[in-house]
């Protein structure tokens, strides 16, 4: 056999183990590389109310909310609290009790963010229930975070040490 047959099949031989080598190690790069997505209906998963109780100063109804952080990135959630007398057994669209809006800024991933979400005048006698209506989540612009801009003070964080 000529040398130069051989050469063609040295040839062929090296290409075809550089493609067994390396395009398994490619595709696990390129496969790997994106942080897993979830699903947009995915933030009400992340908060619970965790307390509801009335300020005995104001009479107000007042619930805490917690955040966990189940996204790939920093952002913040904005949920929505209602306030009713008593647990609805049924969800009823039409029943709904008066709601409260509360941001929770910068949460990290995989981090836990608290806030309060105060609601309105309660009557005595009154048992109150705190439930989640919505909530929503938006990741920081990446400008943001390359500036190194955090998130605002929020009035419910403002006597926590930090």
């Amino acid at each position: 056999m000529s040398a130069l047959k051989w050469q063609g099949w040295l040839v062929a031989l090296v290409f075809v183990a550089g493609l067994l080598v390396f395009a398994p190690l490619g595709l696990y790069v390129w496969a790997g590389g994106r942080p897993a997505v979830r699903p947009a209906g995915a933030a009400p998963d992340d908060v619970r109310i965790t307390g509801c109780r009335i300020d005995p100063t104001s009479r107000r109804v007042v619930a805490s909310v917690e955040a966990v952080n189940g996204f790939p990135e920093q952002g913040a959630y904005v949920v929505t609290v209602e306030f009713r007398e008593q647990a609805p057994p049924v969800p009823d669209l039409g029943a709904r009790g008066p709601q409260v809006l509360v941001k929770i800024p910068g949460v990290g991933p995989a981090a836990t963010e608290r806030a309060d979400a105060v609601g309105p005048v309660w009557p005595t006698g009154a048992t109150p229930w705190c439930g989640i209506a919505a909530a929503d989540y938006a990741p920081d612009p990446p400008f943001a975070r390359s500036l190194g801009l955090g998130p605002r003070p929020h009035a419910s964080n403002a006597g926590e040490a930090g």
